[in-house]
């Protein structure tokens, strides 16, 4: 037979309470400054420098599995995102200027 368990006394109820309290109120401050527009402000500048950073290593080769993002997908996906839109952008430009040119000479 299972011994029967004394309820927990009133000093340690208050203690509980106390402690669920603090942690509930640190999980909040936590998701306050997560969520907080210059929290995510500061996310995405730090994330587009990265990204920029890797971008440059990976066109230039200099970069190996200890210093570039091949240690970190996030990091490899959003240079290869930035690597593309910048030559997406290039090709349109390039698109819009010779149309332009071409515009031009038909009268």
């Amino acid at each position: 037979m299972s011994t029967p368990t004394k309820p927990p006394g009133n000093g340690e109820l208050q203690a509980e309470v106390l402690r669920t309290r603090a942690d509930l109120a640190a999980a909040i401050d936590e998701l306050t400054t997560r969520l907080s527009p210059g929290y995510q402000a500061s996310r995405i500048a730090h994330d587009a420098k990265q990204a920029a950073s890797d971008a440059g290593a990976m066109v230039s080769g200099s970069f190996d599995n200890k210093n570039g993002p091949a240690q970190d997908p996030r990091r490899a996906r959003n240079a290869k995102v930035l690597i593309g839109a910048t030559l997406g952008l290039v090709v349109l430009g390039t698109a819009v200027a010779v149309t332009a040119v071409l515009r031009r000479a038909r009268g």
